[in-house]
């Protein structure tokens, strides 16, 4: 993990990630329409649990990707215990460059990890979904009126772009061929409670990781509760050229 726009952003694979719990893939297959059958694909599946509840309890069809063995080690020992195997495809990829084939999937979930740029992971996913496909995604971003200058020149450098708002990040999307539907930022409490897990998970990274990732906690500790930097999960569908927009919800 270099400071100059690296990526993958890695946080330790053991760590709590944002975005991860069982109530944000809940409200993620209920925007995305899934029901038996549909093709999900869990990217940087990791320790989470999205890629077993979508399978056990919606019936859907999940590829459950990430990079490294060890964080797929446990997700296919669940599989097994589970019986879920029919259902649930553990596969290694490369997260910047998913070798999947086009239109393959009916929604793609991405909860917690930072893996390519933002157009690049637009464009490469919007590739795989199929028509009227759902993507979810994690990316930082620029909260409150007036952000820290420490923090906004770290993240600039870190991801190689200025940070954007989350409105902005649904613009992003919107101009890469998607139909934006909502977005959400993590709040205060639970951007807390995911650096003192991260902090906890240090040990054993390597040193050049481990010191941007103390930066950026402490970048973060020094705001005193008014965080200027925050991560968003947002969501739209792929949109095809020449669709029309949806019809005026105040019907003109």
């Amino acid at each position: 993990m270099s400071p100059a726009g690296s990526f993958p952003l890695n946080y330790p694979g053991d760590a709590r990630r944002a975005f991860g719990s069982d109530e944000v893939t809940r409200r993620f297959a209920r925007v995305s329409q899934l029901e038996p059958g549909s093709r999900v694909l869990v990217l940087g599946c990791g320790p989470l649990n999205a890629a077993i509840l979508l399978a056990r309890d919606l019936g859907c069809s999940v590829v459950a990707a990430d990079t490294e063995e060890a964080l797929l080690t446990p997700v296919r020992e669940r599989v097994r215990a589970l019986s879920l195997g029919d259902r649930v495809e553990v596969r290694r990829v490369e997260l910047g460059h998913p070798h999947l084939p086009d239109g393959e999937f009916d929604a793609v979930l991405v909860q917690g990890r930072v893996f390519s740029p933002l157009q690049h992971s637009l464009r490469s996913l919007r590739r795989v979904l199929s028509l009227r496909g759902r993507l979810g995604m994690t990316f930082p971003s620029r909260v409150g009126r007036f952000p820290p200058r420490a923090a906004m020149e770290f993240w600039e450098k870190r991801l190689g772009a200025p940070l954007l708002l989350p409105r902005e990040l649904l613009l992003a999307m919107e101009s890469e061929g998607y139909e934006p539907e909502s977005v959400e930022t993590l709040p205060e409490l639970e951007l807390d409670g995911l650096y003192q897990d991260v902090e906890a998970h240090l040990a054993g990274l390597p040193e050049t990781d481990v010191s941007v990732l103390r930066q950026e906690i402490s970048l973060h500790r020094e705001q005193h509760g008014k965080p200027g930097v925050s991560f968003s999960f947002f969501i739209g569908r792929r949109k095809e050229p020449g669709e029309k927009p949806p019809a005026s919800r105040d019907r003109g």
